[in-house]
């Protein structure tokens, strides 16, 4: 069965264009113009992706993908009609995995579309054994993260990060290397996003032990 795409956008022109590329592709696309019925349908239908409008009627794309990130991991890229940094880092710190500013490309959104599914894919087909660093210990196979055995709630992408690190303990990934590893594919230059789901990791991993450390001038590297 085809993998079923939601659309959300205002803009019904910007919906059609969109369908046609990605139903040219073998998906299955359904659609939304306003927040309520965005916020509905991705809770209820369960899409494989949802392409996000961030500025939307009744409730905007910020608050869907906050009130989505609590119930799902479903992969979200939001449209922006800005290159303002702050909207795409303000929708990456909610929980969104990728962003595209308007007008753009459907060739570029059909590629993106397929690569964070491809990714998606992997994570859970894919099983390595636990890691375990001290009273740290990293499921491959179920996606948990457990300190003393309490789980620690990690978003799919920060799960993605920590993993690709703790593999290669000791190890430097540049920002550019982490974004083909965890995303799957080249973010044109946005290492920004590295940087805010690594802050996040911090944060949620702060006195446990194992550390994210800067190499400053080249990326990052897991410490145990």
């Amino acid at each position: 069965m085809a993998d079923t795409i939601l659309i959300v956008d205002d803009e019904q022109h910007i919906i059609d264009l969109a369908a046609m590329y990605l139903t040219q592709d073998g998906f299955r696309v359904t659609s939304a113009t306003d927040g309520h019925t965005a916020l509905e349908k991705i809770l209820r239908d369960q899409p494989a992706l949802v392409v996000l409008d961030l500025m939307l009627p009744g409730i905007d794309g910020w608050e869907i993908c906050r009130r989505v990130r609590t119930q799902s991991d479903v992969p979200i890229i939001m449209l922006t009609a800005r290159s303002d940094d702050i909207d795409k880092i303000v929708g990456l710190e909610l929980g969104a995995d990728d962003y595209l500013t308007k007008p753009f490309n459907p060739r570029e959104l059909v590629a993106r579309v397929k690569a964070i599914l491809r990714r998606t894919e992997r994570n859970v087909t894919e099983t390595n054994g636990d890691l375990t660093f001290g009273n740290l210990i990293i499921s491959p196979d179920r996606r948990l993260v457990t300190v003393d055995g309490k789980p620690i709630d990690l978003r799919m992408k920060e799960f993605d990060l920590l993993l690709a690190l703790a593999e290669h303990p000791g190890i430097v990934f540049s920002r550019e290397k982490l974004l083909n590893i965890v995303w799957g594919y080249d973010f044109a230059g946005e290492t920004r996003t590295v940087d805010v789901h690594v802050a996040h990791l911090r944060h949620k991993l702060r006195g446990m032990g194992p550390s994210i450390e800067t190499v400053w001038g080249v990326g990052y590297k897991f410490e145990p």
